[in-house]
C-alpha cells in the first residue's frame, strides 16, 4: 500500500527565477544511487520504497520514475524531494511520445541533464531492465539489479523485456532476488545472485495486535473478517474468493488494494465480499487489527511462480493467522510454521481458516508464535547484508569509491526539451 509523504518539496526545471539549485541536487558529501524503477514511489509502500530510504542515509538516492502524460505541451523532469530525503524523478513527457523511441529518447535527455548538473558518477540501482533502454550509456561505478518479481510473467509485460533482462544481467555487478524461487532461476544466469527475501517492519505492523479504533468502512462489517491487501491483478485467484464467500456466508471477506490489469466486472460480488480500495501504509495495521485471519487467495500460475509476499510476515507482525494458496516461498519459507496454513483448493482453504479462527481464541499465543517466526527479521538488517555485499563489491577498485559532486555556481542547465 501506499504512503502519502507528510511533507514534500516539489520543483520544477527549468528551475523559477530565485530558486535555489542546490535545493534539488545531490548532497557532495554523499556517493548517488540511482534506482530506475517501474512502481512509482507512492503507488505502494513495498520493498524499494524501504530499501531506498534506509539507502538514503549514505547516499543521495534519485528514484527515477516511468514517465506520465505531460499537461502542457513541453517535456520536463519534476523533481520532489520526500521527507526521507530521497529525491524522486518524474519524467513527464507528451502522451504520444510515451513508450516509443521518441520517448525513449527523451527519457535520456531529461536524465543525462540532470546528472551532468550534479556531476553525478552513480551506482545504479535497476528494478526494471526497460529501464536499460535510457540508461544502457551511463558511465555507473557499479550496477545492481533488485529483481523482485519474474515480470515478463505478468499480464501486459512489455516483449522486449526477456531480451532487455539478457542484456542486463551481461552488464550488472551484483543481483539481489526478492525469493528463493526467483533466486533459483537467476542464479543460472549471473554469477553474483544473492537471495534477499523483503522483510517486515514489525513495530509498524504490530500496532494490530492492539485494540484500535476501526476505520469508517470496516467499523459496521459482522461476523469474523478475513481480509487481504495488496493488488488485486491477474496474481489473485476470483473464482476461490467467490467459493469462500459462497460457503461461510458469515464471514466477511475484506480485500484492500488497487484493481489492476483486470476487468473490475470480472470481481466477485456478493454480499459478505467487500472491495474497501486501496489504503495507505500507515493505515494498514488499523484494518489488519479487525481481521481474525488474514489470508492470500493467489492463483497458482505463471504469474505467481516465483512470488515471495511480503504480506506473510506483516500478517504475522499484526499476530494474525496466515491461510495461503501453495506459493512455493511461502511453502518453503513458513509452510512447517503453526501460523501459517496451506490450502490447496476452496475446500481446503475454508477447513484452513476454521482452524485459524480456532487459533484466535487465544490472541496471546498466535503473537508469542509470531514472535518466533519473526525473530531477527527487519528490513534494517536486509538493507544491511545488501549495503555489505555492495560495499565488498567496491572495495577491490578504489576509483569506484569516488564521491559524486554537484555544481555549486548558481548557473542551471535547463532540463526541459
Amino acid at each position: 500500500m501506499s504512503r502519502l509523504p507528510s511533507q514534500t518539496t516539489s520543483y520544477k526545471f527549468p528551475l523559477e527565477k530565485g530558486r535555489q539549485s542546490m535545493l534539488t541536487l545531490p548532497d557532495p558529501d554523499k556517493p548517488t544511487l540511482l534506482c530506475l524503477s517501474h512502481l512509482r514511489w507512492n503507488f505502494v509502500y513495498q520493498r524499494p520504497q524501504h530499501l531506498m530510504s534506509r539507502f538514503a542515509k549514505n547516499f543521495q538516492v534519485l528514484f527515477f520514475e516511468e514517465p506520465v502524460p505531460s499537461e502542457g505541451k513541453t517535456t520536463w523532469l519534476e523533481v520532489i524531494l520526500t521527507p526521507e530525503g530521497v529525491r524522486l524523478l518524474i519524467p513527464h513527457l507528451l502522451a504520444q511520445h510515451i513508450g516509443k523511441p521518441k520517448g525513449t529518447a527523451l527519457l535520456r535527455g531529461l536524465l543525462d541533464r540532470y546528472l551532468m548538473i550534479a556531476d553525478a558518477n552513480p551506482i545504479l540501482w535497476y528494478y526494471t531492465p526497460m529501464s536499460l533502454a535510457y540508461t544502457s550509456h551511463i558511465n555507473a561505478s557499479m550496477i545492481i539489479y533488485d529483481c523482485m518479481d519474474e515480470l515478463s510473467a505478468f499480464a501486459a509485460a512489455p516483449p522486449q523485456l526477456i531480451d532487455y533482462e539478457r542484456a542486463l544481467f551481461k552488464k550488472v555487478d551484483i543481483v539481489f532476488t526478492g525469493g528463493y524461487s526467483l533466486y533459483e532461476s537467476k542464479s543460472r544466469q549471473h554469477p553474483h545472485v544473492y537471495p534477499i527475501p523483503s522483510s517486515v517492519d514489525i513495530a509498524h505492523f504490530g500496532v494490530a495486535r492492539q485494540a484500535n479504533p476501526q476505520p469508517p468502512d470496516q467499523i459496521n462489517l459482522p461476523g469474523p473478517k478475513i481480509g487481504f491487501y495488496g493488488v488485486i491483478d491477474e496474481r489473485i485467484d476470483l473464482d476461490l474468493i467467490r467459493s469462500i464467500a459462497t460457503v461461510r456466508p458469515d464471514w466477511q471477506v475484506i480485500m484492500l488494494g488497487p484493481v489492476l490489469k483486470i476487468d473490475p466486472q470480472s470481481l466477485p460480488r456478493l454480499p459478505n465480499i467487500h472491495y474497501l480500495g486501496p489504503k495507505t501504509y500507515d493505515a494498514l495495521p488499523m484494518y489488519l487489527s479487525g481481521w481474525d485471519v488474514a489470508f492470500m487467495p493467489f492463483a497458482i500460475n505463471r504469474s505467481t511462480q516465483y512470488i515471495s509476499p511480503t504480506k506473510t510476515p506483516e500478517y504475522l507482525a499484526g499476530g494474525r493467522p496466515v491461510v495461503s494458496t501453495a506459493i512455493r516461498d511461502v511453502v518453503r519459507m513458513y509452510g512447517k510454521s503453526e501460523l501459517v496454513l496451506i490450502a490447496e483448493d476452496s475446500k481446503t482453504f475454508v477447513a484452513a481458516i476454521e482452524t485459524a479462527l480456532k487459533m484466535m481464541q487465544t490472541p496471546s499465543v498466535v503473537s508469542a508464535k509470531a514472535d518466533q517466526i519473526l525473530y531477527g527479521m527487519s528490513w534494517d538488517k536486509t538493507w544491511q547484508k545488501m549495503n555489505t555485499l555492495m560495499e565488498q563489491k567496491l572495495q577491490p577498485n578504489a576509483a569506484m569509491t569516488a564521491v559524486s559532486r554537484v555544481v555549486h555556481d548558481s548557473a542551471v542547465i535547463p532540463l526541459s526539451v
